[in-house]
């Protein structure tokens, strides 16, 4: 009985030793990923914001020929990524210069929320209410009154229009 333990071990060393190592493995994954790519900052930003020259397009996707305006605002965008500023720094700053059409998106914060959520609303609420008056409709329909086939005159005038029509 001696060497023989009453309980078995769930956790051998050597398995405690490989979770350890996945463990570390894993947070230097997470760590790495998180250490964001200057490149892919300067993408997500450039396409949140539009080019100022007129012709409606995100900055990163102007194609004018010899565009400066672009060429302008790329050099600045890399700058203040150089710079290390934050994105939401950036975009303010862009904000302060060119003004709020430079942001390819509005912000989602006050009347721009609400000019966003009320269209899909207002066509909620329209489709509601057509369903509604739909409905009534339905429910308050009149029963037509079966045709008289009895009245002589009714139905000379129907054989002279079915012999007029060849129906």
């Amino acid at each position: 009985m001696r060497g023989r333990r009453p309980y078995p071990r769930v956790f051998d060393r050597s398995l405690i030793k490989i979770w350890v190592q996945l463990s570390v493995a894993c947070l230097l994954l997470l760590f790495m990923a998180g250490a964001g790519n200057t490149s892919d900052r300067y993408q997500k930003l450039g396409h949140k914001l539009m080019c100022t020259c007129g012709c409606g397009q995100v900055l990163l996707e102007c194609n004018h020929v010899g565009c400066t305006v672009s060429t302008q605002e790329e050099a600045e965008l890399r700058t203040a990524l150089d710079r290390g500023d934050g994105d939401q720094l950036i975009l303010q700053n862009f904000v302060q210069k060119y003004g709020p059409t430079v942001l390819a998106a509005p912000p989602q914060s006050g009347f721009n929320l609400v000019a966003w959520i009320a269209p899909g609303v207002v066509f909620l609420l329209a489709m509601l209410g057509t369903a509604l008056l739909i409905r009534k409709w339905k429910l308050h329909t009149v029963a037509m009154p079966a045709e008289s086939a009895t009245d002589p005159h009714t139905t000379a005038i129907l054989d002279k229009v079915r012999r007029e029509t060849d129906l």
